[in-house]
This record gives structure tokens, sequence and C-alpha cells, in this order.
């Protein structure tokens, strides 16, 4: 007798390859007919972990995201083992077959066990995650290499704990994470554990979310412990934390998780409150700390009122068409929960709905991983649970969207090779930041290396790639935000009153320049890597400091005055 618990991979494959054939044949019907169509998606159940022994893990929370990395596969954690092993796993999918295979398997105290979170790239090229378990020394975060290399950077010992978060990258280039109520600091580079003074007020079991790394260089999460509505919290690269808003319940209760817009406010959901108790969408702006409701999802379950959905339970994907993609836990016409997309301005249409084979004895789904775009437009998420142990899932647009990904945060420094993936990269002709073309260098067919030049600006990264067919501009999902840097003063001495050239990267839109800490009355953005400044009155013989939206730098070398 079979095992219950047994699927074969190919048929989730062929599931993929007959959707993939009816989208060619949309797409000449499209061609032919001359319309201009929105894409439309279909949902695929990609992947179940439930074949025997559970051979790359089962239960996949994987709180944060699946992570594509340069061999074009993407990485992602679950809560169990393979085989008879309960310490969970990490594991690859790809995108091209549909498999799914076990990358590393959590056996032992030094590295950890059960990892919660999902992984998060750094700018490095390398993953970082954290296990949950709070036995003595089995709590760790580590950094992962794949294929298959491992490295616990620091053990958490009780009272510690747990880790239910991975790390995230900010804009100074570190990592910042939670650990219970304490936060902590991963040097990059280097990889030095620091403890950061700031604790978040309140702990519990859906607290906090991941991280999100602002434009305003700080760090942003919600959490929530019972009976409280939650809360959203900023943690500063300091290790400051303060509570920026408190949710009433009338415009939400229970934040599941924010994400970075494109015009640089937070968007994010709650699991309850709002206009039914079911939840909300919500937009958080920047700087003002202004909580808009976009929208309230419908009554519960058994109203017969709940068709878009109800109780939301990870979070948002900013995406690079520029709407917000997420998921319910319940409602839709199978109760199972549903996939929607809503526009920043709120304009909300549901898209799809978990179909009734992935409920389990008609219970919640649990899609707690937050959804990821790959590079071809298709939307990637996982079920906690679903048809057994878990799913993996698509969302498969009826036409193509080629885009690219860059590794670790959305700021580069000029001069510091960024990673960039997508497809077809060895076709690449060209590399530009902001319009404004830098250098590359090829890896494969998905990644490259590129290096912004000192005149680049904030804006998207464009590659384009050459074929027989012609030419294609392919697009990163997000913009890029260019730090500033400094690289030479000329002259380096000089009287109040004289003339400084400060060559670098990065000064568009440059509001302060001082000389050993006095403010230059004048000076002048000639082009983005370049300022002349006029040295002040009083000025000190001292480094310079140059502050941008982007954030501040301070040159290596003195200015002297004479």
């Amino acid at each position: 007798m079979r095992n219950p618990r047994t699927k074969n991979t190919s048929i989730a494959l062929a599931r993929l390859l007959t959707f993939r054939a009816a989208v060619l044949a949309c797409m000449i019907l499209i061609a032919f007919s001359g319309a201009t169509l929105h894409a439309q998606f279909i949902y695929v159940d990609v992947y179940d972990f439930i074949d025997l022994d559970c051979p790359s893990g089962c239960v996949p929370i994987d709180l944060g995201q699946l992570t594509r990395w340069s061999d074009g596969n993407f990485y992602g954690s679950t809560f169990q083992g393979a085989g008879s092993n309960l310490g969970g796993t990490l594991f690859s999918f790809n995108p091209s077959n549909g498999t799914v295979n076990l990358a590393w398997q959590f056996t032992d105290n030094s590295t950890g066990f059960e990892p919660y979170a999902g992984l998060s790239l750094g700018s490095d090229g390398n993953f970082y995650g954290t296990t949950a378990q709070t036995n003595t020394t089995s709590t760790s975060v580590f950094r992962f290499t794949p294929p298959s290399t491992l490295t616990a950077i620091h053990n958490f010992i009780p009272p510690e704990g747990p880790a239910v978060t991975a790390p995230t990258q900010a804009r100074d280039g570190n990592f910042y994470g939670v650990v219970g109520q304490a936060t902590y600091r991963i040097t990059y580079p280097g990889g030095v554990y620091q403890p950061l003074p700031g604790t978040i007020p309140l702990s519990g079991s859906y607290s906090p979310t991941p991280l999100v790394a602002a434009l305003d260089g700080n760090l942003y999460a919600t959490q929530w412990t019972y009976p409280n509505n939650g809360t959203i919290f900023r943690l500063t690269t300091a290790g400051k934390v303060k509570v920026v808003h408190t949710f009433d319940g009338a415009h939400g209760a229970v934040p599941t998780g924010l994400t970075l817009g494109a015009d640089g406010n937070l968007y994010g959901t709650t699991f309850d409150g709002g206009a039914n108790g079911t939840g909300v969408i919500f937009k958080f702006t920047l700087p003002s700390h202004k909580l808009t409701v976009l929208h309230s999802f419908s009554s519960l379950p058994g109203s017969g009122q709940n068709l878009d959905g109800a109780e939301p339970t990870n979070g948002l994907l900013a995406a690079s068409d520029g709407y917000l993609y997420g998921a319910t836990s319940l409602g839709g016409n199978n109760g199972c929960g549903t996939l929607f997309r809503i526009s920043t301005s709120g304009s909300f249409t549901k898209l799809a709905e978990f179909p009734n084979f992935d409920c389990v004895d008609g219970g919640s789904l649990m899609p707690i991983a937050t959804l990821t775009e790959n590079t071809d437009g298709t939307l990637y998420g996982l079920l906690e649970q679903g048809t057994g142990e878990g799913n993996l899932y698509a969302l498969v647009p009826s036409v193509p969207v080629h885009t690219i990904i860059y590794a670790g945060p959305i700021w580069v420094k000029p001069g510091v090779p960024v990673q960039i993936l997508g497809d077809n990269l060895g076709e690449a002709v060209s590399v530009t930041f902001g319009g404004i073309e830098g250098t590359f260098q090829l890896g494969s067919n998905s990644y490259l290396t590129a290096i912004a030049p000192d005149n680049a600006v904030d804006g998207p990264i464009v590659v384009t790639l050459t074929n027989p067919a012609g030419e294609e501009q392919v697009q990163s999902q997000q913009n890029m935000h260019i730090l500033p840097v400094i690289n030479n003063l000329d002259p380096a001495r000089g009287s109040p009153g004289s003339q400084v050239d400060i060559a670098g990267g990065g000064f568009l839109g440059a509001t302060k320049v001082t000389f050993g800490g006095i403010k230059a009355s004048s000076f002048t953005v000639t082009t983005p890597g370049l300022i002349q400044a006029t040295v002040p009155a009083g000025a000190k013989t001292g480094k310079i400091t140059v502050t941008t939206p982007n954030g501040k730098v301070t040159s290596t070398q003195k200015f002297v005055v004479d």
C-alpha cells in the first residue's frame, strides 16, 4: 500500500510544464490579437513537503521570504528535519524544473535546531539566518554559503532566545536582529556578534516580524503579545528602540509584517482588527508615522461575505510592477485563503484562491512566508501546512515580466562591486545605475558583478542583453540608492575662503558640508561625484563630512586649515 505522505515530484513538474504550454498558447493569441492585457495569475502547487521521511524537511514556516542565489535556485528553511531528525533543514528550490533538495540538516547544538526564519541574502553573497530552539547553546545566528557550508556566528544561551527572525542588512552594511526581547548587530565585513542596548517592550510567540531597513537608515518591525493589539517599533543602528505606533484594533490588530514600498513608506498587514475583525492592509508613512488603512478584509468565515479573504499571516511583497502582493489564511470561495494584489492607493484585487486539496481537515494553511518575486515575474510562497507537511506554491503570470535582483540591501557605494542576479545574463552588454553606465564582469547566465560609477544616481539598475532577436533591457525590481563616498580632497589644505574640490560619489542632493565640524556656508554639487566647497571662517583642521539624503560620509584624510 502506498504511503499517504508520498508524492511523486514529477506530478508538480508536470503541472508547471502544462501551465507553461498554456501560457505560451495564450501569448501567441495575444500577439495576434494586438490587444493590451494586464497579466493574469494562475495558482500552481509546485511541491508538497510530504514525501516519505521528508527528504528536504517538513513544515516550511520560513518567516521571511524564499531567497534567490547566484546559482538560480531559491533557498529557504523548514522547521522539521529530514528522516528521523527533527532539527530542521535548509533547502534549495530549482524554479526551472520544480525540484526541491536538501541543502543543510541541523543535527547538533553547535549550529542550533529548528529554524523558524527564512534566510537573508547579504551583499557578500552569503545567506544569514537563525535557529529558534532554546535548549542550551542550540539557538544560533549563522552564515550559510551554498551548496553546503554553514558557520555559526553566535550561539545564544538561555535566557536569550528564541531567535525567530533572520538578521537584516541595513544601510550601514551591518546586519541587525532580534532575539527574544534583545537586539544585536553582526558586523560587516567580519561577522562579529555585538549585543545592542535596545530591547523591544513586549515579547511573545508572534513577536517580532523580520526587521525592514527603511530609507531613513533605521530598521522597523512589528510585534504582538496577547492581549495587546501590537506595535510598530524602530531600531536605530546605535541600538535604540522606540515604539512608533500602537495598534488600536479599529485600524488593525496583531500585525504580521512590514515591507518597504517604492515610495519609501512601509506597508503591512494585520491578522485581526479592522472593520470586520479579520485584519487589514495598511500604509505607514515615514517620517510622519501616520497609519492609513488601505483595505479591511471581509467578515468572518461562514458569513458568506468573506470572498476577498480573511486573516492575512505573512505581510506583503512590494513587486516590480508597483503593486503589493499577499495572502490570507482563511476566506474565499473555498474557505482556504486567498492571494491578492493591492495598489499603494488601496485598489484591491483577488488573484487566486488556495484550492480545497491544500486545506488540512478544514484548518488554516498558514502562509507565514511572504511571497517573493522571481526574475520572470512568477511569485513563489510557502504554506506551513497544506497537503500534509507544507507546500511550495507559485502564482504564474500569463505574460512573463523579466527583471533582475541584486544581493544585499538597496544601497550601493560607487566603486564597490554588487552582485546582480537574473536570467540570460551571459548576454549582457551594459549595466547602468540610474541611467549612468557602470562596469561589470560576467559570472554566469544567472549572475554578474557590477560596479556603480562615481556619477551614479538613485534609480533602477538596468542590464542590456543582446541576442539574435535584438536588444532587451531588464530592470531591477527596486530602485538602488547611492551612498556617498569621499575619495580625495584637492587641495588637502587651505585657508578660510579658499575652494576645495571634494571628489567621490553619491553627492546628488547633498544638504551639508562641514570642515572639522564647522558648517561650510557655500558649496556646489558640480556632479554626483564632485562637490566644490568654500572653507568656512572658523574652520578647524580635521576631516570633511558630507551629508546627503542617503546618509553622510566622512573623509579618511584630514583637511589642514592654514
